[in-house]
């Protein structure tokens, strides 16, 4: 499709045209940098036939993490939820853990898989992070601890969690996953809490195709968790901890280290795409783009609009629309864990702590981070306004 075309109702998917992309524009597109680099460490991998159980490769990576973090000690995992159950058990959290709805459900669902009651507080409604506030209120006598999660790798406010959790002798985690890369004041995430998980999906701004990490400071839960990704096992033969298996392959190591080297290119790219998504909607009535503090660093994966009351277009109709052109738009962490299963039988009344979550969760859209559906998109909205008029 032309981008000097000026679309009309008719030319919209939704009403009978061809979609404007033959292939689907995924929200996460997988970032791949340099597939020599990473060929070159699989071959690495198959020449010495140490294919995982803590490799080179897995090492390299975790040395390069630890050092770009500027953190002590970073442990590779398979993936960014196995991390996240490990590090739940490793700081021995039990009873109750406060943590957002407003995430994606493993953040929840890591802890209930261990038997542990996830309590849901709401989020400040413009930085979509917790809000201590509505934390403080969560807190009962069989909490143990709260989880924040840097969201869009906009940093959750640490300092305010902090302060609740050695108020209360809590313990204090972060999900990461949106946040490699990211920085609260002026320090990278990856130093906070007690420990921090990273994903390393292949949808994030980085990835290993498929692994996680979790980061820390604090020596004997770095041990600990290194122990429980393998079983347990301290050399040959001498289990001195429960354990299960979280260990990243080599293959996977390979992939990170290849796309380390360009990571920096990928936050210059995305922030060449976040500038031309502003471009593009200001002006379009009752649309928000999320923006990024220019103080920190960010991936700037993440396209994020809010539709508010006032936009013509509801939000669900909208991301129809889009999704009909093959721009496979998505409502990110709608409905809210509360609403998700098995919370809301567990849970039915949680929304009414909640306001700020169900508003959000009601108008937020996620845009494919693509050049190419920057200009299509624009037109479609601009083609949905002039249909509602």
């Amino acid at each position: 499709m032309s981008d000097k075309k000026i679309m009309s109702k008719v030319d919209l998917a939704i009403h009978g045209a061809p979609p404007a992309f033959l292939q689907p524009l995924h929200v996460g597109q997988p970032n791949i940098i340099n597939r020599d680099k990473f060929l070159a460490g699989v071959a690495r991998a198959l020449d010495s036939y140490w294919l995982t159980n803590n490799g080179p490769l897995v090492q390299e990576f975790e040395h390069r993490v630890a050092d770009q973090l500027g953190v002590k000690h970073c442990v590779a995992m398979c993936n960014g939820t196995i991390a996240l159950e490990i590090a739940i058990r490793a700081l021995g959290l039990t009873g109750e853990v406060i943590v957002p709805s407003w995430t994606f459900v493993a953040t929840a669902h890591a802890l209930y898989w261990q038997g542990i009651t996830p309590v849901f507080a709401d989020i400040d409604p413009v930085t979509h992070n917790l809000d201590p506030v509505a934390v403080r209120r969560m807190i009962t006598p069989r909490t143990s601890g709260m989880i924040g999660v840097h969201l869009w790798g906009r940093a959750a406010p640490v300092d305010e969690l902090q302060a609740i959790a050695d108020e209360y002798g809590l313990k204090l985690m972060f999900d990461a996953a949106h946040a490699f890369g990211s920085t609260y004041q002026g320090q990278s995430i990856g130093q906070f809490g007690a420990c921090e998980v990273f994903s390393f999906h292949a949808t994030k701004s980085f990835n290993t195709m498929e692994g996680g990490a979790v980061t820390t400071n604090d020596d004997e839960l770095a041990e600990a968790i290194r122990l429980m990704r393998n079983f347990g096992f301290k050399g040959y033969d001498n289990v001195i901890h429960p354990g299960t298996n979280g260990k990243m392959i080599e293959v996977c190591a390979a992939m990170g280290l290849a796309n380390l080297d360009g990571f920096d290119a990928i936050v210059v790219e995305n922030q060449g795409i976040h500038a031309a998504y502003q471009q593009m909607l200001a002006g379009i009535p009752g649309i928000k783009l999320l923006s990024y503090d220019s103080s920190e660093r960010n991936s700037h994966h993440y396209v994020v609009l809010e539709v508010g009351s006032d936009c013509p277009v509801r939000r669900d109709d909208l991301v129809a629309a889009l999704q009909a052109e093959n721009i496979l738009a998505r409502r990110y962490f709608w409905p809210g864990c509360h609403r998700m299963q098995p919370y809301r039988d567990l849970f039915p009344h949680a929304g009414l702590v909640l306001p700020n979550t169900i508003a959000v969760a009601e108008k937020v859209v996620v845009l494919p981070n693509h050049s190419a559906a920057i200009s299509t998109i624009g037109q479609v909205l601009l083609a949905l306004m002039k249909s509602v008029n």
